[in-house]
């Protein structure tokens, strides 16, 4: 019997195509049990049930109580630092000794009061709450003193007036504080007893509208009894702390007591004592330390004394009367207890921190060999064959003869060198010109002057000159809101010259700009990471795990500090406060940061570049002369003249390098002594390589039309300026673009084409772009300013509405 065979019209299904798009199990099949390298190098995730996931859960919740109840716990302890609280009165009428009278209560505990200097501070020894507080005070008005203590202190105690709760001095302090970063804070009334019953809820009421602009959801505490002290301090001590990045991954130490030795050489510089709590991290002596104010120094060694605050006294039975028992204070017994004194660490000069915070430029540093023979003969081959020119000649004129030949212009060959030497001279002239022309805009500084009450000594108090520097000022803000980068084509000098450092770009975002070129001589003196991010975690990893060793926190030390300028010790004696703070690797060196920045509302007079300003930047404050640049995510960034009010940018300046994060405050000094705040904000990186690039942008007019083609003036005023920046891409105020054809004349006309037809009333522009760099003007000594008072504040910000 014959098989069947299917016709040539049966269904043919396709094959199925096993390939890239294997099912799971025929993978395994083919792989006969072997894992993938990812597999085998990552950790295996081992999957959890809902019930573990829940016991982790809780567990994790569980560590983080434990965590913040042995912070608690531990500050203010016998074993930890005093809680320290920073007193500020926010208003003029409040009475800052009577708030101290009712904290100071000898029912609850032991009151020690200091002696240095004019600050009123104490320690409070309270052992019923097992706790210690250490009260110092600070008036708003002295905003160097209150910015200080406020890095450092773990409370701060806001005493409110019942009325008007706080004036424009405590507003502005307020407002530097919330910039710079505000600690753990408790707000106090004083003085709402003293109002009538039937007034106390109304004032109650409205001091909460007010302070809820600040402090929403805070409570506000009484302070007019010993009962309301008592609940005050109970307060204290059981409130959470709010944590400052800046601070909690550094040692730092409040100064309780100083002592200097001078120097055996010279007297105004020795060895500075200061004996403190240590606070934040581990205290290491081969750290550098930076005292608020003063500079950067090197540690000798640390010492270990006794508490001189402990909250539980030793007792000391009597020899002959064993039945009598004395409390003494380990401070009335350090004298006689020099035995107990201990050395904790020692410096190690190799692995010391060294104070260099510049590189030394070698001059000889990229400096090039002499050519050889071999590179000369071929330099001199070469110039002779580019030095050759085609001529038309007589038949049978030998090269000789042909040298003497004149061209169609009447001239020869010979002369261009003579040319090229005197244009030479020309361009290193007008360069040093344009840099002085520079160096004089930079060197001006603005003046303000206060608003003077009577109207007829008004005028008295006005500098002519200041207003007509500020008014100046003034305009030039206006015109570059109203034209912006546009410059006027010097008539006198040419464009050429003038703009001999800047160069176009087909796109300022993608165009290449290599970051290494062209660097100033500043640049030579400076440091730069290789891996800045990377650097940083590893640093901030070991500060986790603890790889430092040194002073634990709560222990009370003596450090000796070498190398100190006496002054340093008449401040403090003159009662203000002395913060020492301990610095990461590297934190000494300089570079160039980078800032973001807003502008401050209160102040609205106009900030050029280039101006001395004075910067609050994490821990340190010095003086600087800041570049302004937009803050965007690209490569290069354009310069701005002056800060401006509606957008955040970043400011440029050579000062030591701080780890971020770090807040960010930016004063001016004015001419009353003053410091007013201009911006606040944080610190982006620290990053050399970044590119500030200015803008100049060059305006002419359409003078004929000719549909997609123009005849352009008063853009140049010569025909070799028109030849030199014919490669440079225009642009007009509508959208056109467009490109130099040809010269027309020699008064600097040109043809021009572009992509559609002009308009009669648009302008064609040509943008002209060059790098910029900041000012080496960085100084860390920063002037006192003069306390603030009222009436100049409201003279110069406006006044708050407490309604």
């Amino acid at each position: 019997m014959a098989a069947h065979r299917s016709g040539p019209l049966k269904q043919q299904n396709k094959a199925h195509k096993g390939g890239r798009h294997r099912g799971r199990g025929s993978a395994q099949r083919d792989g006969k049990g072997r894992l993938a390298l990812k597999t085998l190098s990552k950790k295996v995730r081992k999957e959890l049930s809902r019930v573990d996931q829940r016991h982790r859960a809780g567990q994790l919740r569980k560590q983080k109580k434990e965590a913040v109840l042995a912070e608690k716990r531990q500050l203010g302890s016998k074993d930890g630092p005093p809680h320290q609280v920073l007193v500020v009165p926010l208003h003029n009428r409040i009475s800052l000794p009577e708030a101290f009278q009712l904290l100071q209560d000898r029912d609850t505990g032991t009151v020690h009061l200091n002696d240095w200097g004019s600050t009123h501070s104490f320690m409070l020894l309270c052992p019923f709450l097992k706790h210690r507080w250490f009260f110092t005070s600070a008036s708003p008005g002295d905003l160097h003193t209150v910015l200080d203590l406020a890095k450092v202190t773990d409370t701060i105690l806001f005493l409110l007036d019942p009325l008007e709760g706080w004036d424009s001095t405590g507003d502005y302090c307020l407002s530097c504080l919330f910039a710079q970063g505000l600690p753990t804070y408790t707000l106090a009334i004083q003085g709402i007893s003293g109002l009538p019953p039937k007034k106390q809820i109304d004032a109650r009421k409205k001091l909460s509208k007010v302070v809820e602009k600040r402090f929403p959801d805070d409570k506000l505490l009484p302070l007019d009894t010993q009962q309301e002290a008592g609940m005050l301090l109970r307060h204290l001590a059981n409130q959470k702390q709010r944590h400052l990045a800046f601070r909690d991954r550094r040692a730092y130490l409040f100064a309780h007591a100083a002592d200097f030795e001078p120097n055996e050489e010279n007297n105004l510089v020795g060895t500075l004592k200061i004996s403190g709590y240590v606070r934040g991290q581990t205290l290491n002596v081969n750290n550098l330390l930076h005292i608020i104010g003063h500079g950067d120094f090197q540690m000798k060694q640390i010492d270990a004394p006794m508490d001189p605050f402990p909250l539980n006294p030793r007792v000391i039975k009597s020899q002959k009367d064993p039945g009598t028992a004395m409390e003494i204070c380990a401070m009335d017994a350090v004298a006689h207890m020099e035995e107990d004194l201990k050395v904790l660490m020692k410096a190690d000069p190799e692995r010391q921190e060294s104070l260099q915070t510049e590189v030394i430029p070698d001059p000889m540093d990229g400096e090039q060999t002499w050519p050889t023979e071999e590179e000369l003969n071929e330099a001199n081959d070469f110039l002779k064959e580019s030095s050759k020119v085609v001529k038309k000649v007589p038949k049978g004129t030998s090269s000789y003869q042909a040298e003497w030949i004149l061209d169609e212009d009447g001239e020869s060959g010979g002369e261009g060198d003579e040319y090229d030497d005197i244009e030479h001279g020309e361009f290193m002239e007008e360069e040093s010109q344009d840099e002085s022309s520079e160096e004089e805009e930079e060197e001006c500084e603005t003046m303000t002057v206060g608003e003077s009450v009577r109207d007829d000594l008004y005028d008295e108090k006005v500098d002519e000159e200041a207003e007509e520097k500020m008014l100046e000022k003034y305009k030039q803000e206006r015109l570059e809101e109203m034209f912006p980068d546009e410059v006027d084509t010097p008539r006198d000098v040419a464009a050429r010259i003038r703009f001999q450092k800047y160069r176009g770009l087909k796109s300022f975002r993608t165009s290449p700009w290599d970051p290494k070129e062209n660097l100033p001589q500043d640049y030579a003196r400076i440091f730069q990471f290789q891996n800045f991010t990377n650097t940083r975690k590893c640093i901030f990893k070991k500060i986790e795990e603890k790889e430092y060793e040194g002073a634990e926190v709560g222990w009370y030390v003596t450090l000796h500090v070498s190398e100190v300028p006496f002054s340093v010790v008449e401040y403090f004696k003159q009662g203000a406060p002395l913060i020492a703070i301990s610095l990461l690797p590297h934190e000494q060196k300089m570079s160039v940061l980078n800032m973001v920045v807003s502008r401050h509302p209160g102040n609205t007079e106009p900030v050029k570049a280039k101006e001395e300003l004075i910067f609050h930047c994490g821990f340190r404050r010095f003086r600087a002369s800041p570049l302004f640049s937009q803050h965007t995510a690209a490569d290069k960034h354009k310069f701005q003249r002056f800060l401006t009010a509606d957008t955040a940018l970043v400011v440029t300046v050579y000062a030591p390098i701080t780890f971020p994060p770090a807040s960010v405050l930016l004063f001016k000094h004015n001419s009353n002594g003053m410091h007013s705040l201009i911006a606040t904000g944080h610190l982006l990186s620290v990053d050399p390589d970044r590119m500030v690039i200015k803008r100049v942008v060059l305006s002419g007019h359409p003078f004929k039309i000719f549909t997609k083609m123009a005849v352009v003036r008063y853009m140049f005023f010569s025909r070799e300026d028109v030849l030199w920046f014919k490669p440079v891409e225009l642009r007009t105020k509508w959208g056109r673009r467009g490109h130099i054809k040809e010269p027309l004349g020699t008064h600097g006309h040109m043809k021009c084409s572009f992509d559609g037809k002009l308009k009669s009333q648009d302008t064609v522009l040509m943008n002209l772009y060059k790098r910029v760099f900041p000012k080496w003007t960085y100084d860390p000594h920063v002037p006192e300013p003069v306390p603030w008072v009222k009436s100049e504040i409201s003279s110069m910000r406006p006044e708050v509405d407490m309604e």
